[in-house]
């Protein structure tokens, strides 16, 4: 949530969509470093295609 400056609701919503990548260790959900690369990857993606139309 804090590196991403995201709400948790929003992480959640996020994580829903499929948008972002988790693993369950017990009973606890994690975000691995390269789930949230990927993440902004795709926003990035997502503002490029935005910018092209």
């Amino acid at each position: 949530m804090r590196l991403l400056s995201l709400s948790r609701s929003v992480i959640y919503e996020q994580i829903r969509a499929g948008r972002l990548r988790t693993v369950r260790q017990g009973r606890t959900r994690l975000v691995p470093a390269a789930a949230i690369t990927t993440y902004v990857d795709l926003l990035e993606q997502e503002a490029q295609k935005g910018g092209n139309r």
